[in-house]
């Protein structure tokens, strides 16, 4: 009989779903049921006021700008992190994990200090017409600041573990950097990078406590939707907080929906190009 590293299957089974069920389904489905007590019609007015549609427009597409800014910039972090060593290169790799560990209240207060007006970044950006702080800008740089760790931490691994011998030989064949890049490399640094950009959009969509002081928080321009679910909680509109929610996270949902759809459909195509 084969002797298990970690004995009690049935025992460590039935541990982890409870706390899953407890931790993670449980407040999920109260948040479910929460929201369908409004019904139908209105659910439908809540969403489709024209304050909740615009906080989830803001959201949604400043989600996405900082996550392609994510993906170029935490992509090249990752391949010199794991590809050249130079001077303060330790020091570098510990920073990027600086926003997990600093409260995101604090990277807000921070940021806002830099890119307001006065700040050291914000006023000679102000003086060339650009204003950062008060603005989709401060939210999109905050959410980037929050989020740039889930790609870097992801894809860095892969690179260090795909090794430059294929890289060698297909430049000893003829082919170019570029296409080594196109052909190897990034092929095979796909599902990571792919997963590391939907956990740093996920982590964008969520974000609030960096977010609420770069923003400035003006209905219909600066209000995030985490924000307004907040404002409705104050209210004491509890149904109107749950609904927003659930919209929320089923946006998050098909997110990673689509994110699967495509990382499994990657692996058919690479299994069929094998």
């Amino acid at each position: 009989m084969r002797r298990r590293t970690i004995p009690g299957f049935g025992l460590s089974l039935g541990t982890t779903i409870l706390y899953l069920g407890i931790v993670v389904l449980l407040p999920l489905a109260a948040l479910l049921l929460k929201a369908a007590e409004v019904g139908p019609a209105q659910f439908a007015a809540i969403i489709g006021s024209p304050r909740t549609l615009n906080a989830i427009r803001l959201t949604v597409l400043t989600a996405l700008g900082a996550t392609l800014f994510n993906a170029v910039y935490g992509l090249a972090l990752a391949w010199v992190l794991a590809r050249y060593d130079f001077p303060g290169k330790r020091l570098l790799d510990a920073l990027v994990d600086v926003p997990f560990a600093l409260p995101t209240a604090v990277a807000g207060l921070a940021l806002t200090a830099l890119f307001a007006k006065s700040g050291w970044f914000g006023r000679p950006l102000a003086e060339l017409g650009i204003a950062v702080a008060y603005t989709p800008l401060g939210i999109m740089l905050a959410m980037a600041f929050t989020s740039v760790p889930f790609v870097v931490r992801t894809v860095q691994p892969v690179i260090e573990d795909l090794g430059t011998d294929i890289e060698e030989a297909a430049g000893s064949l003829g082919a170019g950097e570029l296409r080594i890049l196109r052909s190897i490399i990034f092929p095979a640094i796909f599902p990571a990078f792919l997963t590391g950009c939907s956990l740093a959009f996920s982590r964008s969509l969520g974000e609030f406590g960096a977010i609420i002081f770069i923003a400035g928080n003006q209905p219909n321009y600066t209000e995030i939707i985490a924000l307004l679910a907040f404002i409705r909680l104050e209210e004491f509109d509890y149904p109107a907080a749950a609904a927003i929610a659930a919209t929320m996270m089923m946006i998050a949902f098909a997110m990673l929906l689509i994110t699967n759809a495509i990382q499994s459909w990657h692996l058919r195509y690479a299994d069929r190009g094998d």
